[in-house]
Parts: structure tokens; sequence; C-alpha cells
């Protein structure tokens, strides 16, 4: 499967922000699907996921209530609404997909969010 990742950019605090994925090349309903990012000088973290189904997502707790993962299984594209942003959200994000737990072999390109106080 590939991915393309789109919809970064700059954003003041407290503001708001959707990411897209658009996934081609196979069935895009065989994809648990995740959402990482990695700040600079850091290392690549865990934002969030959600099941083939979308009928479960889990999060990490430093966006937990303020960012919502979604997908649309017509559309092949997972999405992550970001509200509340804050300064230390910036990061280029990376969406990627697996089959079977625990890693993502499939990577998207990321998009870089900037988030300005």
């Amino acid at each position: 499967v590939q991915l393309q990742a789109s919809g970064g950019g700059l954003v003041q605090a407290g503001g708001s922000l959707r990411l897209s994925c658009a996934a081609s090349g196979d069935t895009f309903n065989n994809y648990h699907l995740g959402w990482f990012r990695q700040a600079p000088g850091k290392e690549r973290e865990f934002v969030a996921s959600i099941t083939e189904s979308g009928s479960r997502t889990y999060y990490a707790d430093s966006v937990k209530g303020r960012f919502t993962i979604s997908r649309d299984n017509i559309k092949n594209t997972v999405y992550l609404q970001m509200h509340s942003v804050k300064p230390e959200d910036t990061a280029v994000y990376y969406c990627a997909a697996r089959r079977a737990p625990p890693e993502y072999p499939y990577w998207g390109q990321g998009t870089l969010v900037t988030v300005s106080s």
C-alpha cells in the first residue's frame, strides 16, 4: 500500500488543523492505520491509531481529548483532526499502515505542522 499525507501547515496555538492520508495500491480496510510525529531533535513517537473497521481508536496521552483519528473506507483516507494545538505539537506528521502488529511496514512521506505561540 502507498500512503500520501497532506494538510500540514502553520497554525496558531489554540487553533485547529486536519491532516489527511490517502492510500492506494491495496485493499484499504485490511489495514490498521496510525499517525506518528517527529519533532526536531526528537525520536518519532506514536500519536494515534485506528482499527481496520474504524471501531476502535488509540491515542497518546499527550493528544488525548484534542486530536481525533478517523477513516473513510470508501475514500481510502485516514484523517487526524487536531484541535487546541500547542507549540509542542510542532513536528513532521507521518501516516503509517500495518496488517499485523506490532510494526508498521508502510509509511507516507510526512507533512509538517508548525504551531506558533
